[in-house]
C-alpha cells in the first residue's frame, strides 16, 4: 500500500476564474453591439439556431435541437421568431412527409455574414490599437489556451 501523498496541482482562485468568466461576458456584449447583432432583434439563441440552419440545412427541427443542446420546444419558439422575420422557412421532408425540413433564406446567410464579419472587424480593429506588436504572441498563447478551455473534459477528473 502506498501512504506517499500525492502531489497536488496548485489550484486557481475563484477570483481569477470569476475575472475570466466576467471578462469573457462583456467581450461577447461588445462584439454583439459592435458587430450589429443587437440591431438584428435576433437573441444569442436565435442567431445559433439560424447559423445551425444555414450550415446544416435542410434540417428538421429535432437535429436542431440536438444541435444546440435545447428541448424541441425551444427549437420551436426560435423557428417561430426566425420564419416570422423570413429568415427560414420549411417545407415537408420527400422523406417522411410528417417531418418538416426548415432550410434558411438567402437574407439569412447574409445577416449572419454581417454579423460575423462585423465581430471579426471588431476585434482586428480592438488588437490592432490595444495590444502592442511585441504582445501579438501573447494574444496567439492566450487563443490557444481559451481553445483548450473550451475543449476541457473534465469528467474523468483531469482535462
Amino acid at each position: 500500500m502506498n501512504t506517499k501523498p500525492r502531489p497536488q496541482q496548485p489550484t486557481v482562485p475563484a477570483a481569477t476564474a470569476q475575472r475570466l468568466q466576467d471578462a469573457m461576458k462583456r467581450l461577447r456584449a461588445r462584439l454583439r453591439a459592435e458587430s450589429g447583432q443587437n440591431a438584428t432583434g435576433l437573441t444569442v439563441t436565435q442567431l445559433g439556431v439560424l447559423v445551425s440552419v444555414i450550415r446544416e440545412g435542410p434540417v428538421t427541427a429535432a437535429r436542431l435541437a440536438a444541435l444546440e443542446h435545447v428541448s424541441a420546444q425551444a427549437i420551436a419558439q426560435s423557428l417561430t421568431v426566425l420564419k416570422a422575420a423570413g429568415l427560414v422557412h420549411s417545407e415537408p421532408d420527400p422523406q417522411d412527409g410528417r417531418k418538416k425540413l426548415i432550410s434558411a433564406d438567402a437574407s439569412a446567410t447574409e445577416l449572419v455574414d454581417r454579423v460575423v464579419a462585423g465581430r471579426a472587424s471588431f476585434l482586428a480593429r480592438a488588437i490592432d490599437q490595444v495590444v502592442a506588436p511585441d504582445e501579438r504572441e501573447d494574444v496567439e498563447k492566450a487563443i490557444e489556451l481559451l481553445e483548450r478551455l473550451a475543449e476541457a473534459d473534465l469528467s474523468g477528473g483531469g482535462i
